[in-house]
This record gives structure tokens, C-alpha cells and sequence, in this order.
């Protein structure tokens, strides 16, 4: 069967790493009748919870290339038969992009309930299309932080792109002044490994064939 643009993707699980590249930055025209996520309610939460886009307020999926190439990936594997072995290497291969997703999410609600925010991670962390930032005056510093957390700590994977999910969360610790704190706990639980040192950023990840 010939898949189009997914034919050549090279995959690395462990950075979540494709070929970018060979992914269009809008959906095919003969996708368009076969938007998985066209519902809303339960269906759009249960979406936002197994995705984790990296750009929540883009319903499209689109602007952010990690975030278009998993969407891409889900619509044409909608399009294929369950029992086709093109349907199971595409699931695979969803399965472990949300992963190593989900797996950066626990990374920063474990470091959130070492602060003391245990009742409150799972709140702070949750970013939707309606979230909003707190303070626009804290956008720059939020940035900052966020670029040195991606530089010099492991709380991302290698080759993460930075994400606008964590922009907002970051926006929320400082507006709780736990921000540089969150830094601070950050480098000592995922400190940087030594450049050139290899090692697998998806060790604590459970993969199975779903």
C-alpha cells in the first residue's frame, strides 16, 4: 500500500525524533473528511489527555512539527485496515510518541510534588486551548527558564523541541514564585549528561506492543 509522505519516516523512539520534512504543514485534502477529533466533550478531553500537544491552542496540529507529525500519523492510520501490518507499525509508533510525552509530564509533576505542590501538579501542569498566561510581562522570563531548563537539564529528551504546553506551566510557577526553585530541583533530579556520553533518554518508558 502506498503510504504517501509516512513511506521513508525514520524514527528513533527514544528522542522522538521523524522526518519532519516529509510531512505536509497542512492536512491532505483527502484527509479532510476523516479528522479523528471532530467531537467534543469526552472525546476532546480524552484527545488532550493521550496527545499532549506540544501548541494546545493549535486545533489544527499543524504550526508545531512534532505536533503535526503525530496527528498526521493518527489520521492516515484511521484510514487503514486494523489487521494491516502498515496499521500496526503506524500504532506503534503513535504509542510511543505519546510515551515519551507522557514520560516529561511525570518527569515535571515529580519535581512539582518535591516542591510541595502535590495536590496542586496535576492542576498546574494541565494546559488546554483555553489556558491563558498569567502575566504577559512574564512571557520573556518564562522563556528563559524554559531554554535553560531544555539546555541544562534532562527534564526533556534529547533533540525536544521546546513546547508551549511547558511555557504556560512555567508562567504559573512564576507567578508562585517557585519558578527558580523548580530550576534548582530540576538539575539535581535530571542533571545534564556529559556531552558525547549515549544513553537511553526513554530508560524509565514501559514500551509494549499496545
Amino acid at each position: 500500500m502506498d503510504m504517501g509522505p509516512l513511506e521513508s519516516i525514520k524514527f528513533n523512539p527514544c528522542s522522538s525524533r521523524v522526518s519532519w520534512n516529509r510531512f505536509p504543514r497542512t492536512m491532505p485534502s483527502q484527509c479532510s473528511n476523516n479528522n479523528p477529533y471532530t467531537s467534543f466533550g469526552a472525546t476532546l478531553a480524552r484527545d488532550e489527555e493521550q496527545n499532549l500537544w506540544s501548541t494546545p491552542h493549535d486545533v489544527t496540529h499543524t504550526e508545531a512539527d512534532d505536533d503535526r507529525v503525530l496527528y498526521n500519523m493518527i489520521v492516515v492510520r484511521n484510514q487503514l485496515d486494523k489487521d494491516s501490518e502498515e496499521w500496526q507499525k503506524l500504532n506503534y509508533d503513535i504509542y510511543t510518541l505519546r510515551q515519551t510525552r507522557k514520560e516529561v509530564r511525570s518527569r515535571w509533576k515529580h519535581i512539582l510534588e518535591d516542591l510541595g505542590f502535590q495536590k496542586e501538579a496535576d492542576s498546574l501542569l494541565s494546559v488546554t486551548k483555553l489556558s491563558i498566561i498569567s502575566d504577559s510581562q512574564n512571557m520573556g522570563k518564562a522563556r528563559d527558564i524554559l531554554l535553560k531548563l531544555s539546555e541544562e537539564t534532562n527534564i526533556f529528551p534529547m533533540s525536544w523541541e521546546l513546547s508551549e504546553r511547558y511555557l504556560f506551566v512555567v508562567d504559573r510557577l512564576i507567578a508562585l514564585d517557585a519558578a527558580d526553585e523548580f530550576f534548582k530541583m530540576a538539575s539535581i533530579a535530571y542533571p545534564k549528561r556529559p556531552r558525547g556520553e549515549r544513553a537511553d533518554d526513554c530508560q524509565c518508558i514501559s514500551v509494549v506492543t499496545p
